[in-house]
């Protein structure tokens, strides 16, 4: 991430923040902390961004990635999880719990759900499913979308700021990296199993 971010700058922070918002497994949490710290001298002899561009750009790319989930989950939601659901690692239970959460909660689930990872991957579907007016929803998610990137940024920029940090970070950068796959294949290979497998009880009644 650290490469990719440094080779393609603001471009591929936009389209990290895109993939990211359109339910795809993208760190967004990841790209933008070290673009905060790309905002200081902490990789390079020149800082390679500016927050105020990081966050622009972020936000738009969010705003963009979650207007296309918003299209697909108002005209085609529940059949692209049939289709393509195991590939994405997508089931009609997460669905159903978006779904409930936007009802729950209504028009205000979708700012909110722009400040919570995992669920702000996905809270554009259930709010396409329920036809929500796109007006109401542009304003809502650009306004999470925006507080959500410029966090994330904010703790780059001030961890890049703190030498003795980044010093540690890149010390314990191989461990970090392999900590994180680590966790990614338990994650990934968990919730394949899920799917793959109903719950003890629904086998029980067949």
């Amino acid at each position: 991430m650290q490469h990719f971010i440094s080779s393609y700058g603001y471009i591929g922070l936009f389209f990290i923040a895109l993939l990211s918002s359109a339910c795809l497994p993208v760190p967004s949490e990841v790209a933008f902390g070290l673009a905060g710290a790309y905002c200081t001298t902490a990789f390079s002899a020149h800082a390679q961004f500016s927050v105020v561009n990081v966050v622009i750009i972020g936000t738009i790319g969010s705003v963009v990635g979650s207007q296309i989930a918003y299209e697909l989950g108002r005209f085609a939601g529940r059949a692209i999880v049939d289709r393509y659901g195991k590939y994405l690692l997508l089931s009609h239970k997460d669905l159903d719990a978006s779904e409930v959460w936007f009802q729950k909660y209504g028009a205000p689930s979708v700012f909110l759900g722009r400040l919570i990872p995992v669920v702000r991957a996905f809270i554009s579907l259930p709010a396409g499913l329920a036809e929500m007016k796109r007006g109401r929803f542009v304003v809502l998610t650009t306004i999470g979308s925006a507080i959500w990137v410029w966090l994330l940024t904010e703790l780059g920029y001030r961890a890049g700021k703190n030498q003795h940090f980044v010093k540690y970070f890149k010390e314990a950068e191989y461990p970090i990296i392999a900590l994180v796959i680590l966790v990614l294949a338990a994650g990934v290979w968990h919730r394949w199993h899920s799917m793959k497998n109903p719950p003890r009880h629904a086998r029980g009644r067949n």
